[in-house]
């Protein structure tokens, strides 16, 4: 065999060992911030959890298995790495590949939820609104409640949708929910908030819910199509490392 190539042989699988432990640290800050995107998608939704679907929830639990996962990867990837083990770096691919064809499913539920996301609100929307103010669905209530006051919407598609919806103990038809308008900090007189009211929410709440939920869950697909295409970079690595290591003890 010609020396130059056997230098060059050797030279390439020395970088790609040191790369590939870089990559490795790497890997794991990947795995960091999988964990956290998972979790505060998950904290961002659970707070209108009686309205989504369980699928949004999915979604972010695979994303935060996946991100735990990784660092028990890494651990092959470094003794495969550090110790020139063809086993061990064998394994450490055949993880990354796992863990890329996950990302990737997770990005394209994530892409596939997003334009299913209005249709899915609307369904829930009008159905959790006629439960409104009943006795037996106080956690309905406080979620309208919780959307209408933090994202400063109204309704469905606009406050009239409220005129059609029987609410308990509601004297005037076109009284709204309070949440319904923004009410003036230290204001102890008797409040009523209707279509008429200065400080209503102009804005219907399946726009700006929808707006709110597909922001949350296009950081899940940016984030797991970004780290997949990433890993593409170790699997590389390790295998042509693996490849290596197996070549030299083929030649001794």
């Amino acid at each position: 065999m010609n020396p130059k190539m056997v230098d060059f042989q050797s030279i390439m699988r020395n970088y790609s060992r040191f790369l590939l432990i870089i990559f490795n640290f790497f890997f794991v800050l990947t795995g960091v911030i999988v964990i956290s995107v998972g979790i505060s998608t998950k904290a961002y939704f659970n707070e209108f959890d009686d309205l989504l679907n369980d699928k949004y929830f999915y979604i972010s639990d695979v994303f935060i298995v996946v991100g735990v996962i990784i660092f028990f990867i890494s651990f092959f990837g470094c003794c495969g790495a550090a110790k020139e083990n063809a086993c061990l770096t064998t394994t450490f691919s055949t993880l990354l590949i796992v863990i890329f064809i996950l990302e990737a499913l997770v990005g394209i539920g994530a892409v596939v939820l997003r334009h299913k996301t209005e249709n899915i609100l609307e369904q829930a929307l009008k159905k959790s609104m006629t439960e409104y103010g009943q006795n037996t669905t106080k956690e309905i209530t406080a979620t309208w409640d919780a959307i209408q006051q933090q994202l400063k919407c109204c309704g469905v598609d606009s406050s009239g949708d409220w005129k059609n919806v029987s609410i308990p103990n509601r004297i005037v038809d076109s009284n709204l929910p309070l949440s319904c308008c923004n009410i003036a900090p230290g204001t102890v007189n008797p409040f009523t908030c209707n279509a008429n009211s200065t400080d209503v929410h102009a804005n219907g709440c399946l726009q700006v819910f929808g707006d709110y939920i597909r922001d949350n869950t296009s950081s899940i697909e940016i984030a797991a199509l970004t780290l997949a295409v990433i890993q593409l970079l170790g699997i590389i690595l390790s295998c042509y490392l693996a490849k290596q290591i197996r070549s030299d003890y083929e030649t001794v």
